[in-house]
């Protein structure tokens, strides 16, 4: 019987009915089930070691200039290689695998119903700790389709670049311009090869935009498509050499000034991921930078840069704070049911960044010969003298300190009127004024702060520090009016009775009776109530002022260096707070009786 099977096997090969052994590999690796598919595509990151050069090179298209030695360390590529344009596409991903003679290359997904973000979301990220930036494409598509992946969301993605660093999470997922230059920077972190996603940015508009924007800046878009302009755009800031990136000037004012006058163009952006729009030379710079400022001119208007948090551009858009934002802006099914989008201008795919602890260990060695004062001083140049970066801080300090002694002041005098209203006689009164400080006590200051920029002042042109002022004033009114209430109370009555007795009218014992009593119950604890709206004033950020915390943030996206802007914002903190108790410490008012 074993014969017989043996000769007809051989009979079937003579005929080409069965392929021959050297002919098999072919047909497996084109259809080869899920499971196996997962574990070729992941084989490398299973390891805890990245594909090798060569196996990362066979997979790519000779099209396709980046190196696997630009994708794995972030280094730049070898002389004489051609420049990149655009990024990896995500095909290019699945051919990460050792390449024999006669394999013909993978140009698809074993199963076309699987995606690259599919077989490594399974294989890799599941059950581990992702960090994400809050309302980036990666937050969008982890949560909608993985449940399996922890996601950890950073409102900036240096913070998520922090955690990564400190252990707190096992992957980061960031677009490839944002990872490649930070590892590039430093080698402490590796990009793992494989393009989640291949989604193109857009310009968003709003969906009610009645000016034809979105129709202008699709015109705009197909003209700079077909005459080189958006090409050599994206040259001059994808620079994957490590050379200076290219800084066109620009001096366009628009017609916004006599007849036939184009309102400015106000774009909302986050600048904090170069190259795509980051601050540099304290001005804001970047691809999406300079594509907007080239859409300016053409259309004559002057282009105005917003800077805030990226969760926060959406509501900035549907408020009409902004009429754009261009800040490498994916347009997700969700996103366009929000707002519209125009033509993709960049493809930037999502990619994963995990710890290289081979290049966390090289850089230790290198900066082991430095002693702590070296340290310090680079670290000193870098965050705050080079590109003349302390003028950020100091900014930012001035910034910090107006809204906090505005709000304090005005929001004193609210407090004042509100206790008056607490103590009314009148039920009403008295009731307006408990649901007043019920709400602005029960509500998060951040919900608040957002609620009155993006709904309340949503059609005015006015500034984020003057709603900043009037929010924290009426937060702070809401605190201060029932200290003032109780330190009031606290006061025996027979002290206002005494008054009387004495010929004072009412407004005179409460002014030289009452008031220096309730003063010195009151004090302490309204000093306390001082500190913490200064340290309040940090989150002024989500309506684009750039105050004291946001100048931190800003130096960190350049310098990836989490420490010391970090303390150096806190060690501020203090100071400020430190002069403010100090200064309210001195307590000099007369609040002694009239002489007679």
């Amino acid at each position: 019987m074993k014969r017989l099977l043996q000769l007809i096997i051989l009979l079937l090969l003579q005929a080409g009915a069965l392929p021959a052994a050297s002919q098999q590999r072919p047909a497996q690796v084109q259809q080869a089930p899920k499971p196996s598919g997962a574990q070729q595509v992941l084989q490398g990151p299973q390891a805890q070691e990245p594909l090798v050069a060569q196996q990362v090179l066979q997979g790519l298209q000779a099209q396709e200039p980046l190196v696997a030695q630009q994708v794995l360390q972030g280094q730049p590529k070898e002389q004489g290689a051609p420049q990149v344009q655009e990024p990896l596409v995500a095909q290019q991903v699945l051919q990460g695998q050792p390449k024999e003679q006669g394999v013909p290359q993978v140009q698809e997904p074993v199963h076309e119903e699987r995606s690259v973000l599919d077989v490594v979301a399974d294989s890799l990220l599941a059950g581990n700790k992702v960090a994400v930036m809050t309302g980036s494409l990666g937050e969008i598509m982890l949560s909608e389709g993985y449940p399996e992946v922890i996601i950890q969301c950073f409102d900036d993605i240096m913070d998520g670049f922090a955690a990564l660093h400190a252990g707190k999470v096992s992957y980061l997922m960031t677009a490839y311009t944002t990872a490649y230059v930070v590892s590039r920077s430093n080698p402490s972190y590796r990009i793992l090869p494989y393009h989640l996603t291949n989604e193109g940015a857009g310009v968003a508009v709003a969906k009610d935009n009645s000016t034809g924007l979105l129709r202008q800046i699709d015109s705009v878009l197909a003209g700079f498509r077909q005459d080189g302009t958006l090409d050599k755009i994206i040259g001059n800031w994808i620079r994957h050499d490590g050379s200076e990136y290219v800084v066109t000037e620009f001096d366009n004012k628009g017609t916004s000034s006599g007849a036939g006058a184009l309102p400015p163009l106000r774009v909302g952006t986050s600048a904090n991921r170069e190259p795509m729009c980051f601050v540099r030379n304290n001005t804001i710079s970047g691809l999406d930078w300079e594509l907007m400022m080239r859409i300016g001119q053409a259309l004559g208007r002057e282009v105005v840069f917003v800077d805030m948090k990226y969760a926060a551009l959406i509501a900035a858009l549907q408020s009409g704070k902004v009429d754009a934002v261009a800040s490498n802006m994916t347009a997700t099914a969700e996103r366009k049911k929000q707002v519209d989008f125009s033509a993709v201008y960049y493809v930037n795919p999502q990619v994963l960044v995990e710890w290289n602890p081979v290049g966390a260990e090289a850089t230790a060695a290198r900066s082991s010969g430095q002693s702590f004062w070296e340290k310090f001083t680079d670290s000193l140049y870098r965050n705050l003298l080079h590109e003349k970066r302390y003028m950020l801080i100091l900014d930012g300090l001035w910034v910090t300190i107006l809204i906090a002694v505005m709000s304090v002041i005005f929001g004193s005098i609210a407090g004042a009127g509100v206790c008056a209203l607490r103590m009314s006689r009148h039920t009403v009164l008295r009731a307006f004024a408990k649901s007043y400080i019920t709400l602005f006590r029960a509500i998060p200051q951040v919900v608040i702060l957002m609620v009155m920029f993006y709904v309340v002042f949503a059609t005015a042109r006015i500034s984020g520090i003057f709603v900043s002022v009037l929010t924290f004033s009426l937060i702070f009114a809401s605190y201060s009016s029932e200290l003032f209430r109780t330190s009031l109370e606290a006061i025996p009555l027979g002290q206002r009775q005494a008054g009387y007795a004495m010929g004072f009218n009412k407004y005179q014992t409460f002014r030289y009776i009452l008031l220096p009593q309730a003063a010195r119950i009151a004090f302490p604890v309204y000093k306390g109530e001082i500190i913490s709206l200064i340290k309040m004033t940090a989150i002024v950020g989500y309506i684009a002022v750039q105050d004291l915390t946001k100048a931190g943030d800003i130096i960190r996206s350049r310098t990836f260096d989490a420490f010391f802007p970090l303390v150096m914002v806190a060690l501020i903190y203090m100071l400020i707070i430190w002069g403010f108790t100090k200064l309210l410490s001195v307590r000099r008012w007369n609040l002694s009786a009239p002489k007679s």
